[in-house]
Parts: structure tokens; C-alpha cells; sequence
């Protein structure tokens, strides 16, 4: 069995992947008052799937971390969003699961700072 570090890479580039395989729930999740809701999961998606790759990567391993920490925050304001407007985003358990999910951030921060 791989180490947990291992794995965030190979879960960030699915992320990745995921942005274009099913863009609307990522497109649903960027904030009104940013323009261009497509184009940014677009970017975001290619961001996380070049992150992935690079913390795969021993020579690039570095930088895929780090990468991959400042897509992380700099997506955080999504999460936000989702969970001031709840009515938005129907998922189980509503507004609680979406408040709840927020420090997950900070738990998906350390995991790719440790990641191998």
C-alpha cells in the first residue's frame, strides 16, 4: 500500500481532470462576481492537474507542492461562497455539510506540503 503522501498527487491531477470531464459543478461553485466561470475551472483544472504531476515528480516535487498550496487557497473563496449561499448547492446535510467542508482546505494544505 502507497503512503498517504503519495496519493495527492494522483488525487490532485483527478481533480484536474474532473474540472473538464464535469465542468458545471466546478463552474457552479466560482463566485458571481468573478467573470468568466468557465475559462477560471478551465485554468484551475490544468493548474491542479500540472500541480499533480509535479508532486509526482522528484525533481519538480517542490514546486508541485507549493503549486499546489496556492491553488488550494486561491480557490478557497469557492468554498465560501458555497457555503453562504447553501440554497445553491443542494448536497446532503445543506448549509452544516457546506460549513463543515471548509476546514478541509486547511487538512488538503498539509497534505500537499507533505506530499512525496
Amino acid at each position: 500500500m502507497l503512503p498517504i503522501q503519495r496519493l495527492f498527487g494522483p488525487f490532485f491531477l483527478s481533480a484536474g481532470i474532473a474540472h473538464f470531464a464535469i465542468p458545471k459543478p466546478f463552474q457552479s461553485m466560482v463566485p458571481d462576481y468573478l467573470p468568466a466561470h468557465r475559462e477560471l475551472v478551465q485554468v484551475s483544472g490544468v493548474v491542479e492537474g500540472v500541480a499533480g504531476i509535479a508532486t509526482m515528480v522528484p525533481r519538480t516535487r517542490r514546486w508541485g507542492r507549493l503549486l499546489s498550496i496556492a491553488t488550494l487557497v486561491a480557490v478557497f473563496p469557492a468554498n465560501v461562497n458555497m457555503a453562504l449561499h447553501p440554497e445553491k448547492y443542494p448536497v446532503p446535510g445543506g448549509r452544516a455539510a457546506l460549513i463543515a467542508r471548509l476546514p478541509l482546505q486547511g487538512l488538503l494544505i498539509w497534505w500537499a506540503a507533505k506530499a512525496e
